[in-house]
């Protein structure tokens, strides 16, 4: 399951709702609002989503993992809206019976979110006009 949210993702609760007695292993991925980018200070962060095409492919990136990956469950959560440096941005967690299938399928949907989701990023600066960028796998590109 993959939900957007407008408030701040609550990690405890996420986790406890991966609980299964058949697991061995929960991977989690947490995403940060850093204070910086390419050298220069960002002060926030705003997230814009186009929902239900955002929330439709994340759902076809958790049925591809289950299918790749010897898992049990996957939960995602991305935020929407301005968030503070610090706050959790996206987050992910896997449970598996074994490790390495919970660490690789976890690696497989936050890369394949960052890349596939219709969700924006805007880049508010310390020194100069904020910025959309435009995420694509391992790198972000600011919109010119």
């Amino acid at each position: 399951m993959f939900t957007i949210s407008e408030k701040p993702i609550d990690t405890h609760l996420l986790k406890r709702e991966l609980i299964n007695s058949r697991a061995g292993a929960l991977v989690c991925f947490e995403g940060w609002v850093r204070n910086h980018n390419d050298g220069d200070e960002v002060t926030t962060l705003e997230y814009e989503v186009f929902e239900s095409l955002a929330l439709k492919e994340a759902e076809k990136i958790i049925a591809e993992a289950k299918e790749k990956f010897d898992i049990l469950e996957i939960l995602g959560v991305h935020r929407q809206g301005r968030l503070d440096i610090g706050d959790i941005a996206v987050w992910i967690g896997v449970v598996a019976e074994h490790r390495d299938p919970a660490f690789e399928a976890c690696r497989y949907v936050i890369d394949e979110i960052k890349h596939r989701l219709p969700i924006w990023k805007k880049e508010h600066f310390k020194d100069r006009e904020a910025e959309w960028v435009v995420s694509n796998e391992d790198t972000d590109h600011r919109i010119i």
